[in-house]
């Protein structure tokens, strides 16, 4: 994962579970991907958790702020976080 338009996290499931998720930026748009386990194989994730969508935010915004993004990411990013979950409210940078 040496691209820049690719942000990775790990987190826990509901259940408490490992998990290891990563944004790939390609064709205008951010895909989602997941595994339990290092070996396992990548999955897509069609829909998106909220708060996936706020990690990758909170990602692109540190990154804009060291240069390494350009600062209309950012804007993107919210407004596809806003296209799919509109009643949320985000505060601004």
């Amino acid at each position: 994962m040496a691209n820049k338009a690719e942000i990775s996290w790990k987190g826990r499931t509901a259940e408490g579970g490992r998990r290891e998720v990563y944004a790939r930026h390609f064709g205008g748009r951010w895909n989602f991907y997941e595994r339990e386990r290092r070996y396992d194989q990548w999955r897509t994730v069609p829909h998106p958790p909220l708060e996936d969508w706020l990690e990758l935010l909170d990602a692109v915004r540190r990154r804009v702020a060291r240069r390494l993004l350009r600062p209309e990411e950012s804007r993107r990013v919210l407004e596809a976080l806003l296209e799919q979950y509109p009643e949320t409210v985000i505060a601004p940078e």
